[in-house]
C-alpha cells in the first residue's frame, strides 16, 4: 500500500491501521497513544475549539491489539492506570507526570496528575543511551490540535529509548512524526480521522520547515541491522 502522503522521512497513511499495518512489513519500534475505553467528550463550550469524538474509543480492543504488535525493538503504549488489568503484563510501567488536574470522582477519587506507558521489548531491544528511569516529569499541552495531544518534548524522549523507524498506529494530530523529525527519526504514521490526518501533515510540514536549532543532534547508536 502506498502511503497518502510522504513528507521528508515520514510516511502517512489515512484509513484504518487494521487494514493498514498488515501490508508494511515488518516494524522496529511503536510508540503510540491509542483508544483505551476511556469514551472521551471534549469539555471545550466554544465550537470553534470543540473536538470530534476519538474513533474506536468505546472499548479496549484497540489497546490489547495495539500492545500485540510485532515489533522488533520496543513497544511504548500509553494507557489509563486501570487498563493494567486488560493487557498482557509488562516489561516495565513509565509513569509520565504530567501536573494537571484529571476528571473523575471529585469526592472519593485521588485527583489523578499523571498518565502509565507500557513497555514490551523486543528481540533486538537495547537502550541507545542507557538504561532510563521510569519517571518522565513533563508538563502536559493545551491540547489545541487534539484532545489527548501528548507534548513533543514528552514524545522527544520515548523516541530516544528507540531505534528504527518509528510506528504510530493512531497518529492523532501527528506529535509523535512532529518529535521524530525533530531527532532526524523515520517515522510512519496512520490515521482514521481525516481532519487529524490533516492536521498531523500540516504540524510536520512544519517541523521540517523549522528545525529546532538548540536540539542536539541524534545519538549515533553502533548496532546490529533490524533487518
Amino acid at each position: 500500500m502506498k502511503p497518502t502522503a510522504i513528507i521528508g522521512d515520514c510516511e502517512l497513511y489515512l484509513g484504518d491501521c487494521l487494514e493498514i499495518l498488515p501490508t508494511l512489513g515488518k516494524v522496529d519500534a511503536v510508540v503510540t497513544d491509542p483508544p483505551f475505553g476511556m469514551c472521551f467528550v471534549s469539555s471545550f463550550r466554544c465550537e470553534e475549539t470543540k473536538h470530534i469524538p476519538i474513533a474506536n474509543d468505546e472499548t479496549t480492543e484497540m489497546l490489547i491489539w495495539a500492545t500485540k504488535i510485532q515489533a522488533k525493538h520496543s513497544k511504548y503504549i500509553f494507557c489509563r492506570w486501570d487498563n493494567l488489568y486488560d493487557v498482557e503484563k509488562p516489561k516495565s510501567v513509565i509513569t509520565w507526570i504530567k501536573n494537571n488536574w484529571s476528571m473523575g470522582d471529585l469526592n472519593h477519587e485521588h485527583a489523578r496528575q499523571s498518565k502509565l506507558c507500557l513497555f514490551y521489548c523486543g528481540e533486538k531491544h537495547f537502550f541507545p543511551a542507557g538504561r532510563p528511569t521510569d519517571i518522565i516529569d513533563c508538563r502536559r499541552t493545551g491540547n489545541n490540535y487534539h484532545p489527548t495531544e501528548k507534548p513533543v518534548n514528552l514524545m522527544r524522549n520515548i523516541i530516544g529509548w528507540t531505534a528504527g523507524r518509528i510506528l504510530d498506529p493512531f497518529m492523532g494530530s501527528g506529535t509523535t512524526g512532529v518529535a521524530c523529525v525533530k531527532l532526524g527519526r523515520k517515522f510512519t504514521g496512520i490515521e482514521i480521522s481525516e481532519k487529524y490526518f490533516d492536521i498531523a501533515c500540516k504540524r510536520i510540514e512544519q517541523a521540517y520547515a523549522q528545525p529546532d536549532l538548540f536540539i542536539e543532534p541524534p545519538i549515533k547508536i553502533v548496532q546490529e541491522s533490524m533487518i
